[in-house]
């Protein structure tokens, strides 16, 4: 039995039609079609609009390969498509019964398409020159050029022609909108590569950024191993520095990873503050030469926490980097610690503070957004999202405060709460 009409039925079947046809079971034509004609025409209609509607690639496939041919009565189709840079045509098709999308590259052979021997350009259909088979080429122009072809087999039944002027015209209509759904398709793909592209330049940037500190003590001590006259133990002491820098830089490039991601866990660990508070302004004199740090802290010395130390050095260390650019490279920077207790729950609360020019009032709803450099000419603009990111893992909070007297400039205030580590916790639980 022919299988046209058979799927032909079906397709009009899942698209709402009723057909009134029946079929001869031994030749395989309809013997009364009165609404042959109509249905064709309604079910052609039908496939323009699903083709504008595809979601993917194997959507269209199966509406050009499967569901086109069954209506207007081919045995099958092909779509090819090529790069951009026309180095090579992919062949797309949908055999009957399969449900994966099967395609064929021309570099790696030849593309199993239909001898043809028509061309359907703009609502006619055309013989060409030399052409063999019975196959017909439908090309998809859209608005950027020729986006594929569309290959269709040979008539499943003998005609001067293999298609009908009405049904040529409407094979033209789903060309083009077939074409359009490509090149939309297109654009949506080169768009997702863009944004891996952006994200790639993020975290490049990230690292850029928090890498600089640790390599100017890399790069310092370094040098000094050169001097004359050093003893075994100096050797040792620097050589042991730029090995724990080293060790920083890896670990901040698993937590700029992590904040790609979207956050990231925390290694929390038990610590004194008090001991944590001077070794943190300690450790921002040592990375950002040109800051004198002034300590004013308030913690009682037996007060501990669990913190992620890396984290919360990363989110200092980046605002007292803004704070030395906004100053121009020199002047002091306020490291302020005290225990606030609000509703039985104790919180360190950290203030930040430089002697700049402050923060200008329309930039300060946009200040922790990522690449809001400011002017800055030097700066990625990560900084301080990175450091919010980071203080907001601790379930914290960060805010801009307004300048206050005498030394006027950049103000922030950290609210981390302290939380105690379980004996026997797992590191990297939050």
């Amino acid at each position: 039995m022919n299988p046209a009409p058979v799927a032909l039925k079906r397709h009009e079947a899942c698209l709402g039609l009723r057909s009134e046809e029946t079929y001869d079971s031994q030749h395989g034509f309809p013997v009364s079609n009165p609404r042959t004609k109509a249905s064709r025409t309604e079910l052609l209609h039908r496939l323009a609009d699903q083709v504008l509607e595809a979601p993917d690639l194997e959507a269209l496939t199966r509406l050009l390969t499967q569901a086109l041919p069954a209506a207007v009565e081919v045995t099958g189709g092909t779509l090819l498509l090529w790069d951009r840079k026309l180095e090579c045509v992919e062949a797309l098709s949908i055999a009957e019964g399969e449900t994966r999308l099967r395609v064929w590259r021309s570099e790696a052979g030849s593309v199993p398409t239909p001898e043809t021997h028509y061309l359907i350009s703009d609502g006619d259909l055309l013989e060409t020159a030399g052409g063999k088979g019975e196959g017909t080429l439908v090309p998809l122009i859209a608005r950027s050029g020729l986006m594929g072809t569309l290959v269709l087999g040979r008539p499943r039944r003998r005609h001067k022609t293999p298609f009908s002027q009405s049904a040529t015209r409407l094979v033209s209509v789903i060309a083009s909108r077939a074409a359009l759904a490509l090149e939309n398709q297109l654009y949506q793909k080169e768009l997702i590569t863009t944004e891996r592209m952006a994200a790639l330049g993020t975290m490049a940037g990230m690292l850029a950024h928090d890498f600089r500190g640790p390599m100017t003590v890399i790069r310092g001590y370094a040098e000094t191993l050169l001097e004359t006259g050093l003893s075994t133990e100096e050797v040792r002491l620097r050589a042991d520095l730029i090995v724990q820098s080293v060790d920083r830089l890896e670990r901040m490039t698993t937590e700029t990873l992590d904040f790609a991601r979207g956050g990231g866990t925390l290694a929390r660990r038990n610590v004194f503050l008090p001991t944590l508070l001077q070794e943190l302004a300690a450790g921002v004199a040592q990375e950002l030469p040109g800051l004198e740090v002034v300590r004013d802290f308030d913690v009682p010395a037996s007060t501990s926490a669990a913190l992620d130390v890396d984290k919360l050095r990363r989110a200092i260390g980046n605002i007292a980097a803004n704070a030395r650019d906004a100053m121009g490279g020199r002047g002091r920077f306020h490291l302020g610690a005290r225990i606030a207790v609000s509703d039985g729950a104790a919180r360190l609360v950290l203030t930040l503070a430089d002697e700049g020019p402050g923060v200008a009032e329309e930039v300060r709803d946009r200040l922790f957004q990522p690449f809001a450099t400011f002017g800055k000419k030097k700066g990625t603009g990560l900084g301080l999202a990175v450091a919010r990111r980071f203080v907001e893992d601790h379930g914290g909070t960060i805010e801009l405060l307004p300048s206050a007297p005498p030394q006027g400039g950049a103000r922030f205030r950290i609210a981390l709460p302290l939380v105690a580590r379980e004996a026997g916790a797992e590191k990297g639980a939050v």
